[in-house]
């Protein structure tokens, strides 16, 4: 079998400060992780650190996840290697204190979330709008473009005048989607503005681990966690595994 690796990412800069907290930085580090990467609740967290000799709060948790992890979260993006050249585009309904808003989201060929957007609209603008800030974000238009039988998307393109390979079925532009499972089991957004953070943050540390979850040996799959955890305490800065060998 041919053994899959992780290119080597650029160092980040900017090193996140945790000066002023009572818990040292992998602590902190450690219970976000959890917050963002697992589809449990926050009480849930509290127990398992409980469990780990970690006494606080879920509330803390929370409001650590709010001032800690969107700069994360940038960082892990401005690393990012390429995403390749084939874009699948999605959206779904969530619905946030009784009205309707919809999920847009862009997955790259291999898995990896490209950008997500919530709006309050499911037309040719929204779809645009999701189409601009993609391509300025990935700085080119992608070869082959992949989505539902949704018309807005075509509009969209003709209106900013792309000329790329788009593919439309009901199936092809289904990816895995953890974003939305976390949702389900959550069941707490309580506005679009949280939705937008929360699937944005929770995209980007999803991305450092998705080489995981595929077919791979054991062996395979434990270097490739080694290598997604050493990511992740390069942009934290704080010796995250200690914690969880612990």
């Amino acid at each position: 079998m041919k053994r899959t690796t992780l290119p080597q990412r650029a160092p980040a800069t900017h090193t996140i400060s945790y000066a002023g907290y009572r818990f040292p930085p992998d602590v902190i580090s450690y219970a976000v992780w959890l917050y963002y990467r697992f589809p449990l609740s926050l009480r849930m967290f509290e127990e398992l650190l409980a469990a780990r000799g970690i006494d606080l709060t879920y509330e803390t948790v929370r409001r650590w996840s709010v001032k800690f992890w969107l700069g994360i979260a940038r960082r892990i993006r401005s690393t990012a290697l390429a995403r390749g050249d084939k874009w699948h585009l999605d959206e779904v309904v969530v619905t946030i204190n009784g009205r309707k808003h919809w999920l847009w989201r862009a997955v790259g060929q291999h898995g990896a979330a490209l950008d997500v957007l919530v709006q309050s609209r499911r037309d040719r603008h929204a779809a645009r709008r999701l189409m601009r800030k993609l391509l300025k974000k990935r700085g080119r238009a992608p070869r082959v473009l992949f989505t539902d039988k949704l018309r807005s998307y075509a509009a969209a393109n003709r209106d900013l005048g792309l000329n790329v390979e788009h593919r439309q079925h009901k199936g092809l532009n289904n990816r895995d989607q953890p974003t939305r499972v976390r949702e389900k089991v959550m069941g707490r957004l309580k506005s679009a503005r949280h939705l937008q953070r929360f699937a944005w943050v929770h995209d980007q540390v999803g991305n450092l681990f998705m080489h995981c979850r595929y077919h791979t040996d054991a062996k395979q799959k434990r270097a490739l966690r080694t290598l997604a955890f050493e990511a992740l305490e390069s942009v934290t800065g704080a010796p995250m595994r200690e914690r969880l060998a612990a």
